[in-house]
């Protein structure tokens, strides 16, 4: 009874306005195949709270992921480019993420300041020396109004 009135106030805290994971080909990521996430029009101004989802299998050969996010604000086009380096796991192996066959990770970008009806366009790439990345399975973007 206590943990479901508390999950209840915590997630009445949380505005989420948009939560979506695109999945990366079972082959491999390539580092060309540009994932894109459209996000509608806010509904009210402010700020708000940015992460990146990775969702990783036991094929991922490395200890780290970098990945370009390429943001541009709509209607303005103003376009704002972070590179976000990812620790997956640790130098003695231990898998950082969650999960037990695919882990789960969440990294935050920048707070982003948004008006009434501004939309984004999102891009995410990997910057890796190798063209194909096995072990991929998900992207996603996660935003989150700040109260």
């Amino acid at each position: 009874m206590v943990l479901t009135v508390a999950l209840t106030l915590l997630s009445c805290n949380r505005k989420t306005v948009y939560y979506r994971f695109s999945h990366t080909p079972v082959e491999g990521w390539e580092r060309n195949d540009t994932l894109t996430f459209d996000v509608r029009p806010m509904a009210e101004a402010g700020d708000y709270r940015q992460e990146i989802g990775l969702r990783i299998d036991s094929h991922y050969p490395f200890m780290g992921l970098s990945l370009i996010v390429d943001q541009t604000v709509l209607p303005s086009g103003f376009t704002v480019s972070d590179t976000l380096n990812c620790n997956l796991i640790a130098a003695d192996g231990t898998v950082k993420g969650r999960g037990l066959s695919i882990y789960q990770y969440k990294y935050h970008l920048k707070n982003i300041r948004l008006d009434s009806g501004d939309s984004l366009h999102i891009c995410v790439r990997h910057d890796m020396v190798r063209e194909v990345m096995p072990g991929i399975v998900d992207v996603g973007v996660r935003i989150d109004r700040i109260e």
